[in-house]
């Protein structure tokens, strides 16, 4: 394993999230988030981040040899969502004492963990690639969430026509991030099977 090789996972990862936020785990949130990035999201990454870690280590070294075959995908979705939730809750009810807004960049964090670690128990091989995937996915979203901002910035100041204004021309604007994001991503996985 060398720096290429992470270097490439960490942008697999990134240009992976655009994907997975358009596969319905979280559009909603994309097109309806009008907010930059703020402390709440950071915490929210952050909890991303921890639960796809701990998800990866408790399944690929725990319940992979004990569960057999796709059973352990069919415990994968609602086991890590339901950790995240758990997570949320703790972080937000306890520390930070402030109930999250629904307002966010990703509309079910918990079914996006789900898939980052489903993503991440085919392609990592150890903790240090998985800490980098995992990164990637958190940075991605951070990535998102700019672009998305700016797009309404943008589109504030130019004359756009009044039936693409709002959430039509962030859904068109994403729709082309992501056949720009997929065909990097494909790239960029097939440079890491041939490394």
């Amino acid at each position: 394993m060398n720096g290429i090789h992470l270097l490439l996972l960490f942008i697999y990862s990134g240009f992976t999230i655009n994907i997975i936020l358009q596969c319905a785990i979280g559009i909603k949130g994309v097109a309806e988030s009008k907010k930059a990035i703020d402390l709440e999201s950071i915490i929210k990454n952050l909890i991303i981040f921890i639960t796809i870690i701990l998800m990866w280590f408790v399944f690929s070294r725990f319940l992979y040899p004990v569960i057999p075959g796709i059973f352990i995908y069919i415990l994968l979705f609602p086991v890590s969502a339901l950790v995240y939730s758990y997570f949320e809750y703790i972080i937000f009810r306890y520390l930070y004492k402030k109930e999250p807004e629904n307002d966010s960049i990703i509309s079910f964090p918990g079914g996006f963990t789900a898939a980052a670690v489903f993503i991440c128990m085919n392609i990592s091989n150890n903790i240090i690639e998985t800490i980098v995937l995992s990164f990637g996915f958190t940075s991605g979203i951070f990535i998102v969430n700019f672009i998305i901002t700016e797009i309404r910035r943008r589109a504030a100041l130019e004359a756009i026509p009044l039936f693409l204004r709002g959430k039509p021309l962030v859904l068109i604007a994403m729709g082309l991030l992501s056949l720009i994001f997929t065909t990097a991503s494909l790239i960029f996985f097939r440079m890491i099977n041939a490394g």
